[in-house]
């Protein structure tokens, strides 16, 4: 009987570096969909939740409290400083009620009392310019016109944003770039763990193959060669002499 074949099934150098890649690539994919997920997709779900509306300035206060803001002029230099509120206060077409104004989300949730944070700079006054900046321009250039603010009646009915800070873009990257990592890391390690499955068979084959020559090989050369005979032949048309014959 024929021995059973054996064959490698280990893996080279190469296809094991690039199973690693296929797999780094797919524990990278799942990470950055929840990391994503948490910090993006989230807000954004959210934010997208906001209904357009039509809004109109009703009236711009600036109060006189004061807002603390953090700045940063180095590695190790961090203070904080100061600069007025502005109000900007609309009328609401989708609730037909008056709300407050903000920036964007991130706005509201840094200083919900306000509508505008300004970049927070060293000088209060130029935290101040920057300000009075805006409070000119919604009430000179904008003043009783109307323009589309974004509502959620649901989370903030007192509140109204002007912009939002996500849009259905960042959903996309957000699911596209894992995905395509996750896709890309799995496809590479099929691809490797094919190939291997193939050469491997491929190999049995051709061992199976050189066995099946090497048998009939010593087959053929048993048939060719006469083993040496034991007993003694006569010639064709030889008479047996008998033993008186021989004596005389």
């Amino acid at each position: 009987m024929m021995a059973k074949m054996r064959v490698s099934y280990e893996y080279s150098e190469a296809e094991d570096k690039s199973i690693r890649l296929g797999l780094f690539l797919i524990v990278c994919g799942i990470l950055s969909l929840f990391i994503l997920g948490f910090c993006w997709l989230s807000p954004t779900l959210q934010s997208m939740q906001s209904k357009p509306s039509n809004c109109t300035v009703v009236s711009v206060l600036r109060p006189e409290e004061m807002f603390e803001c953090v700045f940063t002029c180095g590695a190790d230099c961090k203070g904080t400083s100061l600069y007025p509120c502005l109000q900007i206060f609309v009328n609401n077409s989708e609730s037909n009620s008056v709300a407050l104004l903000h920036f964007d989300e991130q706005q509201l949730v840094l200083n919900p009392k306000c509508s505008y944070v300004p970049p927070c700079e060293r000088d209060n006054q130029k935290n101040q310019k920057n300000v009075l900046w805006w409070e000119d321009y919604w009430t000179k250039e904008v003043s009783s016109q109307s323009f589309t603010c974004f509502f959620n009646q649901q989370r903030r009915p007192d509140d109204v944003l002007w912009r939002r800070s996500h849009d259905s873009s960042v959903l996309l990257h957000c699911v596209l770039w894992p995905m395509v990592s996750l896709l890309v890391g799995t496809l590479i390690v099929l691809l490797t763990v094919c190939a291997r499955s193939l050469a491997v068979r491929a190999e049995a084959i051709q061992k199976r193959k050189c066995s099946y020559e090497v048998a009939d090989t010593s087959e053929q050369g048993k048939t060719h060669v006469n083993p040496a005979s034991s007993t003694r032949t006569l010639p064709l048309f030889a008479v047996p002499v008998r033993r008186r014959d021989r004596e005389h």
